[in-house]
């Protein structure tokens, strides 16, 4: 693993560039109640006077590595089997001594992504059941801070917890549930990083360097300059952030107060059935921050490329991780195609930046919104797509959630299953059980007269027709005496609703109005009505036989996934 670079953060720790630190200071995952990766070696690394010696004693190790000119620090245990007896971290430099307690050793995980990620457990439709019973010292969380910044930083801001009733109301109720599962199934102590933020696109948490790499993303590196040429102005004139922030502070007091009130009882009317007006409009318009670098002004999110990974996830590496959990892609829903590269970048950086090929385990996106038309033109089914092709990469998987989501809320309430569903492919992939942890995936396709002969891998036991284990309110259950969600086109493409009959591992799909067929679409909407699953309930990956966008089959340019204990 590789030391990560010397940073912007380091230089604050030095006050008058005479005085010296009060003792060496552990980086901030270093701390109380922190989880360690067992079975790895384990970089520890932190600030101190520069020259300074620091010695780091843990589970019968003792090791010191010497302080750089910027004070930068780092040593390597060796790896630590896994251990739920609660244990003690010293840290030592020139006589002062940090001690850093109760410490576990077992799997840690990184979990990233926007809102769906970042929804908390007590949000969670079956919170009231299960947050009285959440009391649990060996699972535990780092709630990383939510910051911006221009450059990679040093250190981020957060703290252990452990999962108890209380504490636990504020983790990510999807990485809560896939480690509540692993907790059961591997018995070993499971930490979690958890770095999400809701509304953010995938740009804002790639590394610069993917994004130049050749060839570079040319539409993110637009985005990048222009905001370059907003930060200098903005370092130019120092006043426009200091009129900004007066600006908000005023308008906190003035009008957020009335404005969230009034949308409290437009949303509590609008949910009982009572007539509603027009949505409330606050009286006058939030304050947008001038600094493109900067924090976003409260309704807003990250949008600058890179900004959200310089603070939240580049200052993380290269702590020793079991594998990386993920949730994204809604705020990039009308960029489809654009995700095929940009997904993929993001998965090479972050394993660049560790200098590990970390399992990659991530969510592809459930039904949300409307359907205007009966096979969708753009947006989410698309982006679905791009997530299912970055299954090319190495020791990726994909959780399956399309029956699990809502026509009418980007937050669907079911997060139990989608953490189920990540902790079966770490079961598998990560933990090498033996088990069907994916739903069915497309594998290729055959035209054969009037029919289409479509193959699919993950079938477990066989196909079947099948239903969701939740379903949000307004949506009606899946009825499973036949498959539904397969639509048929000639050269036309002219969608029509098709028959779909299974035979083994194949969908033969056809239409008595299309004669002579050139595609297969399935689920290929918002919000789609499909149900096909394989024998352990797990439902098929929407997908189509053909691109539009570049004239490739999909069977010809996806490979199967490549399972992480390969």
């Amino acid at each position: 693993m590789k030391a990560p670079p010397i940073r912007l953060l380091l230089a604050l720790c030095l006050t008058s560039g005479a005085s010296l630190l009060a003792a060496a200071k552990p980086m901030s995952l270093f701390t109380d109640g922190m989880v360690l990766q067992r079975d790895a070696v384990l970089p520890v690394w932190g600030t101190a006077n520069p020259g300074e010696e620091v010695t780091v004693e843990f589970s019968g190790q003792k090791k010191s590595s010497k302080a750089d000119g910027k004070g930068f620090w780092m040593v390597k245990l060796d790896p630590v089997q896994a251990s739920s007896s609660l244990s003690e971290m010293t840290i030592s430099a020139s006589g002062s001594q940090t001690k850093v307690s109760n410490v576990l050793v077992g799997d840690v995980f990184l979990a990233g992504g926007q809102s769906n990620m970042g929804s908390p457990l007590f949000a969670a439709h079956n919170a009231a059941e299960v947050l009285p019973q959440a009391t649990d010292d060996k699972l535990r969380f780092f709630n990383v801070t939510k910051k911006t910044a221009a450059e990679p930083q040093a250190d981020v801001t957060g703290q252990w917890k452990a999962s108890d009733p209380v504490s636990a109301k504020d983790f990510s109720a999807v990485a809560y549930f896939f480690a509540r599962e692993i907790r059961k199934s591997a018995d070993v102590p499971v930490g979690v990083v958890s770095a999400p933020w809701g509304g953010t696109p995938i740009e804002t948490w790639m590394s610069l360097e993917s994004i130049k790499a050749s060839p570079a993303l040319t539409n993110v590196l637009a985005k990048w300059d222009k905001a370059l040429e907003d930060y200098a102005k903005v370092k130019a004139d120092p006043k426009l952030v200091s009129d900004y922030e007066a600006k908000l502070e005023q308008w906190k007091k003035e009008v957020y107060p009335g404005f969230t009130e009034a949308l409290k009882a437009y949303n509590a009317d609008k949910a009982a059935g009572k007539p509603v007006g027009e949505k409330p409009k606050p009286a006058w318009k939030e304050p947008t921050n001038p600094d493109p670098m900067g924090h976003p002004s409260p309704s807003r999110r990250p949008s600058t490329p890179s900004i959200a990974y310089n603070a939240m996830i580049a200052p993380l590496s290269p702590v020793a991780l079991k594998g990386v959990l993920w949730y994204q892609g809604e705020a990039n829903a009308g960029r489809g195609i654009e995700y095929r590269e940009l997904f993929p970048r993001l998965i090479q950086g972050w394993r660049k930046q560790w200098g590990v090929d970390f399992p990659f385990l991530f969510v592809q996106l459930p039904m949300n919104g409307k359907d205007p038309v009966p096979v969708a033109k753009d947006g989410e089914p698309f982006l679905r797509e791009a997530q299912f092709m970055t299954l090319k990469e190495p020791r990726t998987a994909m959780a399956i959630t399309i029956d699990i989501g809502d026509p009418n809320n980007v937050h669907p309430g079911d997060k139990l299953d989608v953490g189920k569903r990540l902790s079966l492919l770490a079961r598998r992939d990560i933990y090498g059980e033996k088990i069907d942890a994916s739903g069915p995936l497309y594998l290729g396709y055959k035209i054969e007269g009037d029919k289409i002969r479509v193959s699919f891998k993950e079938t477990a036991k066989g196909l079947k027709p099948g239903q969701a284990p939740w379903c949000a309110k307004g949506v009606e259950p899946l009825s499973t005496d036949k498959l539904i969600g397969f639509v048929i086109a000639g050269s036309d493409q002219n969608w029509v609703e098709a028959n779909a009959v299974i035979e083994g591992n194949d969908v033969i799909v056809s239409s008595q109005s299309v004669p002579n067929p050139v595609a297969v679409r399935y689920g290929w909407a918002h919000s789609p009505r499909c149900n096909l699953y394989n024998s352990e309930g797990l439902p098929a990956s929407t997908f189509r036989t053909d691109d539009s966008a570049s004239g490739t089959s999909v069977a010809n340019r996806s490979a199967p996934a490549i399972r992480a204990t390969e």
